[in-house]
């Protein structure tokens, strides 16, 4: 399974028909089929990476919320847990699966009954198979009625586990600036579920801290960390106040990394950069593009503030910006700009020409106002 596209209308304080796409849409070069392209089928490609950029509070964090949101329907068929009321939103999702291309349409609602879950309203489910010959009718065209399932599910339950039958992690989204010490626990489950060696532990460790080389779980909520050659016991809290915030947030991204890299689920990551080293950045995010490692078509996206990380992309399509006016939008670069690739990205966006660049005006008034 792949996504392709999600559209949604009400959803936060975005516009309606906000519309993120992952389907490559400008021309396909070789070195780009090699390291920035994933192909899913013949000739249907998707990106290894794609960056979201924009101002504050422009919409960097509601589009990967909304990709969340999208990811979660597709993997526990359910939305629970997301703090804000789901009345009033309706979403559309193209899939790709096993050789059929699948449009999925649903309203959301609220109910008191089932807490913080929606319910899942005016349901409907579409497919086509996939034919290369078709690739420019691949979100139009006809698709067939026969996929509309047979069965029924509860209010809160959506129909896609008639195709997708299985519950399965196919991404998760990682938020560095709600680090916490539960997080230690999580990573260490996942790890245990998808049976991820542990050497991995160590090397990641070093490449944040030199002093520790080892850290394993005890149980739930202890572990055993080597650091200085000195094994050291300590709990959930104790580690999570002993380590750094760089040291803390780059185990826990790079261990969500290699995950996603070997069992093939999408990585959503906000703010990337943040507490990183910019070689560090820029080192994961090449991980995505070599297809040496990554062997099962993950896909690494991001928001992210520095834009000279964008330059390590030969693509444009892969890029999206937001802005912030009455409603929240977003656009796509190649699409929108019509970005030329022998500029660099980065001085395109210092130069505010897809209106991202810090208010100058607004941080000389308040030197001034300081100056007096």
């Amino acid at each position: 399974m792949k996504l392709l596209r999600v559209r949604a209308s009400g959803f936060r304080n975005c516009a309606d028909n906000f519309t993120i796409d992952l389907l490559a849409k400008s021309k396909k070069t070789s070195e780009d089929k090699e390291y920035e392209l994933l192909e899913i089928d013949e000739e249907l490609y998707v990106y290894s990476t794609m960056g979201i950029v924009g101002k504050n509070a422009s919409g960097k964090t509601s589009a990967l919320e909304l990709l969340d949101w999208c990811y979660d329907i597709l993997s526990t068929f359910r939305l629970s847990g997301k703090e804000c009321s789901y009345h009033g939103i309706s979403m559309e999702i193209i899939f790709y699966h096993e050789g059929y291309l699948y449009l999925y349409a649903t309203e959301l609602d609220d109910t008191e009954n089932l807490e913080d879950r929606a319910i899942f309203k005016n349901q409907s489910l579409h497919r086509k198979k996939y034919y290369k010959s078709k690739l420019r009718e691949l979100y139009t065209g006809v698709w067939d009625q026969g996929a509309e399932p047979a069965g029924e599910v509860p209010e809160d339950f959506s129909i896609l586990y008639f195709v997708l039958k299985k519950a399965v992690v196919r991404e998760i989204y990682y938020e560095a600036s709600k680090e916490k010490e539960e997080l230690f626990g999580t990573v260490y489950r996942l790890m245990d579920l998808m049976q991820l060696d542990a050497r991995y532990v160590g090397t990641i460790m070093k490449i944040f801290d030199s002093n520790i080389t080892d850290l394993r779980q005890i149980d739930e909520t202890h572990y055993s960390l080597r650091y200085q050659g000195t094994e050291k016991r300590c709990s959930s809290g104790e580690l999570f106040r002993f380590l750094s915030s760089g040291t803390t947030k780059g185990f826990n991204l790079y261990i969500l990394a290699v995950l996603s890299l070997k069992m093939g689920f999408d990585l959503l990551v906000d703010e990337i950069e943040n507490h990183f080293h910019r070689t560090l950045v820029e080192n994961l995010i090449m991980l995505y593009k070599d297809k040496q490692v990554n062997k099962k078509n993950a896909t690494l996206i991001f928001s992210t503030h520095y834009c000279e990380l964008l330059d390590l992309f030969n693509r444009s399509d892969n890029i999206w910006v937001t802005h912030s006016g009455e409603k929240m939008e977003i656009v796509n670069l190649y699409e929108t700009y019509g970005y030329r690739p022998d500029l660099l990205k980065s001085k395109k966006f210092y130069q505010n020409a897809y209106d991202t660049a810090v208010n100058y005006e607004a941080l000389m008034e308040l030197k001034k106002e300081l100056m007096q």
